[in-house]
């Protein structure tokens, strides 16, 4: 069981083929941004070196090292929260 990237829904073991979209969102399952391999600081934005390129990361893909990520989502909802966690630290008193 892993959770949506998008919306952070559980979604089932079995529904992390190509074709398969989160139920409440609608997002791609099988995308880079759903795979446990996904990270921003990396080249490609993949821990994987061997993975080939994949431009966009929130579509299906056939990406052989596609693993399901255990992460939650809200990829906005967490930058949102970094944002207001820096200008926090850095407020002029």
């Amino acid at each position: 069981m892993g959770k949506c990237w998008s919306c952070n829904h559980e979604i089932p073991a079995n529904q992390y083929h190509r074709q398969d979209h989160c139920d409440r969102c609608g997002r791609d399952t099988h995308a880079c941004k759903n795979c446990e391999h996904h990270d921003r600081a990396y080249n490609n934005e993949c821990r994987e070196s061997s993975a080939e390129r994949i431009v966009d990361k929130e579509k299906a893909n056939f990406c052989d090292h596609f693993k399901p990520s255990s992460r939650t989502g809200g990829e906005a909802t967490s930058r949102d929260a970094l944002k207001s966690a820096a200008e926090a630290l850095f407020k002029k008193k």
